[in-house]
C-alpha cells in the first residue's frame, strides 16, 4: 500500500508522525482481548535498587512509563505538546509576580483506585516524602526548588519556592510528583518490589519472574478523574530480552504493538515494506546520547583529555554508520528543536581534527596514547549501542592519541556502577523529564545531578541556572542558556553525541499509535484502541 502521511499539530516543531507499510490482517492479542505492547525495557528489583517503581526512586524512561499509567500528577503534558495542563488539579497558577508561589486546587471527587478520597494532605505527603527520602537515583532533585508545601483545606496545595522557577509546572507533571496513598507508601522508606498504587487511568498487576517484571497488565481504573480519555479497557506491557525477540512476537501476532527500542535494521525494513499488515510511526524525538565523565578520575581529570575527545569524535560518521536517517549529530546537550539550543561544541571545535587534538594534549603535557575504557549498557538503549561504541573506539584509536577499550554491562549493574563512580567514561542516554532546555542542563550540572558528576561550575549553579529559571518566556532565557552551553563545551564534563527520532510499530487494526509516544518518550497507553484494518 502507498505510504500514508499524518501530520499532527506541532509545538516547537516536535511532532510530525509518518505511517508506512500498511496492509490488512487480523492481529493477535491476549485471550481476554487486551492490547499487548512490547518493549525491551527491563524492570529488575535488586539489592542496589529494590524499589524500581516507587515514584520517589524511579528515574528512567521505562519505569516512568509504568508510573505514568498508574500514578496521577497535578499537571500533565498535553496530547498535542506544549505547556503542561492541570490533571489531578482543576487549576494551578503562579500567584505572585516572581514565580515563587504556586497554588493548585484539586479536582472535586478525586479518588485513589481503591476508592479512598484524595486530599491536599495526600499531595503534600507525596511531595514531601520524595524530597525527604533523597533516593540515590537523584530524582528528588526535580523538586529541589521547593522550600515548603502548604495545604489550605482539603483541596488546595501551595508550593513556596526557594527561588523563581518558571519550569516548576513541568516538574509537577513528572512521576516524582505523583500522588501516592499514605496507607500504601511509608513516609521514611521506599516501597520495594513492583506494586504500584495511585489514581491514574489504570491499575497495574505485575507478573514477576526471578525479581524481574516481565508483564505489566494495566486495567482501566473506574475511579479515575482527569483529563485523559482512556480508549481501551485493558492493556499489557510485555518486556522482551532484545529487539529481535520483540519483532518476532509482533510478526507472529503475539503482541500488537512494539515500542522502544527497535533496531535500525527493523526500522528500515518496516519503513520500506510495501505490503504489510504492520504500520510504523516515526516522530521527531528529544532523546539524546552522550558520554559522561568522572572528572575526578585520573584518566580524564585533565580538561585537555576531554577536550581532545571532543575534537576527535566525528558525529556525522557515527550517525551515518550506526543509525542512518534515524538520528542526527548533536553539538549541545540541548537538542536542536528546543528553544535555547546552540551548537556550542561545533562553535568551539569545528570539524574533527587530529592535529588540533594533538596540540591540546601536548600543551597540557599529556602523554599519549591516553589509555581509557568506555563503558556502555548492553540492554537499555537498543541493540545498536555496542556498534556505536565500536565506532567511537575506532575513531579515537585511529588518531594515535588514545588507546581505548570498550566494556558493556546490563543496565541493572551498569547504572549502579555509574552512580557509585566506578566508571571514568560512560555512555548514557537522556529522555527529557519535560521539553525545556533547563532539563538538558540542570540534571547534569546542578547539585545532586542525576549522573553523580563531581564537576562543579559555580557560575552555572549559582547564577546562570537560577537566572534562566526566572524567565517565564523561555526565549528570554536564551542568553543564560547559551552561556551554560558554551561553558560545557569548554570544560566537557559531558560530551553530546546525537539526537534520535522515535518509532512505534503496530498491527494496522490498532488505533492511536501516532500519539502512543510523545516527544519526551512518554508512553501514552491510553491512546491505543481497536479499529478497522486498513
Amino acid at each position: 500500500m502507498n505510504r500514508k502521511t499524518l501530520v499532527l499539530p506541532a509545538v516547537i516543531g516536535l511532532l510530525a508522525p509518518v505511517l508506512a507499510a500498511c496492509g490488512g490482517s487480523d492481529s493477535g492479542s491476549d485471550s481476554d482481548g487486551s492490547i499487548v505492547v512490547g518493549t525491551t525495557d527491563r524492570f529488575t528489583a535488586s539489592k542496589d535498587a529494590p524499589a524500581p517503581l516507587d515514584p520517589a526512586y524511579a528515574y528512567d524512561v521505562g519505569s516512568w512509563n509504568i508510573l505514568r499509567q498508574t500514578v496521577q500528577t497535578l499537571m500533565i503534558q498535553p496530547k498535542g505538546e506544549g505547556d503542561p495542563v492541570p490533571e489531578a488539579a482543576q487549576s494551578c497558577d503562579f500567584t505572585d509576580s516572581g514565580n515563587e508561589r504556586y497554588a493548585c486546587k484539586l479536582r472535586d471527587g478525586l479518588k485513589f483506585a481503591n476508592g479512598d478520597a484524595i486530599t491536599a494532605e495526600d499531595v503534600k505527603f507525596s511531595i514531601d516524602r520524595a524530597r525527604a527520602l533523597k533516593a540515590d537515583s537523584g530524582v528528588f532533585a526535580l523538586l529541589s526548588t521547593i522550600d515548603t508545601v502548604e495545604t489550605q483545606g482539603d483541596n488546595e496545595v501551595i508550593f513556596h519556592l526557594k527561588t523563581a522557577d518558571a519550569t516548576f509546572p513541568f516538574k509537577l507533571s513528572t512521576p516524582v510528583a505523583g500522588i501516592v496513598d499514605p496507607d500504601d507508601y511509608e513516609k521514611d522508606k521506599l516501597r520495594d518490589g513492583f506494586d504500584v498504587d495511585g489514581s491514574g487511568p489504570y491499575t497495574m498487576s505485575a507478573e514477576v519472574k526471578n525479581d524481574e517484571l516481565v508483564d505489566a497488565v494495566f486495567t482501566k481504573n473506574p475511579n479515575y478523574k482527569g483529563t485523559l480519555k482512556v480508549n481501551n479497557d485493558k492493556i499489557s506491557l510485555r518486556s522482551f530480552e532484545d529487539a529481535d525477540a520483540m519483532g518476532a512476537a509482533l510478526d507472529k501476532g503475539d503482541i500488537n504493538v512494539m515500542t522502544r527500542t527497535m533496531s535500525p535494521e527493523q526500522i528500515d525494513k518496516l519503513t520500506n515494506a510495501t505490503n504489510s499488515d504492520i504500520d510504523i510511526v516515526e516522530t521527531a524525538g528529544l532523546e539524546i546520547r552522550y558520554l559522561g565523565f568522572d572528572t575526578n578520575a585520573p584518566t580524564v581529570k585533565s580538561k585537555a583529555v576531554r577536550q581532545a575527545m571532543a575534537q576527535l569524535i566525528n558525529r556525522s560518521e557515527l550517525v551515518s554508520k550506526v543509525y542512518g536517517s534515524q538520528a542526527e549529530p548533536l553539538f549541545s546537550m540541548v537538542p536542536a528543536s528546543i528553544t535555547g539550543h546552540s551548537n556550542a561544541f561545533f562553535n568551539k571545535y569545528g570539524d574533527p581534527s587530529v592535529t588540533k587534538a594533538k596540540a591540546m594534549l601536548s600543551q597540557a603535557n599529556i602523554t599519549t596514547p591516553v589509555k581509557l575504557t568506555l563503558h556502555y549498557t548492553t540492554d537499555h538503549y537498543g541493540p545498536a549501542t555496542k556498534q556505536e561504541f565500536e565506532v567511537l573506539q575506532k575513531q579515537l584509536n585511529d588518531s594515535g592519541l588514545f588507546d581505548v577499550s570498550i566494556e558493556g554491562a546490563p543496565w541493572s549493574t551498569f547504572r549502579s556502577a555509574e552512580q557509585k563512580g566506578d566508571y571514568d567514561v560512560y555512555g548514557m542516554g537522556w529522555f527529557p523529564d519535560f521539553p525545556d532546555a533547563d532539563n538538558y542542563l540542570a540534571p547534569f550540572l546542578d547539585k545532586d545531578n542525576t549522573i553523580g558528576s563531581p564537576y562543579v561550575n559555580s557560575e552555572i549553579r549559582n547564577t546562570l541556572i537560577p537566572e534562566s529559571r526566572r524567565e517565564a518566556d523561555r526565549i528570554s532565557a536564551a542568553t543564560s542558556l547559551t552561556d551554560i552551553q558554551d561553558i560545557v563545551a569548554a570544560d566537557v564534563p559531558v560530551l553530546p553525541l546525537w539526537q534520535g527520532k522515535q518509532y512505534v510499530a503496530a498491527r494496522d487494526d490498532v488505533t492511536g499509535t501516532a500519539y502512543a509516544l510523545n516527544s519526551s518518550s512518554t508512553l501514552q497507553l491510553w491512546e491505543l484502541g481497536r479499529g478497522v484494518s486498513g
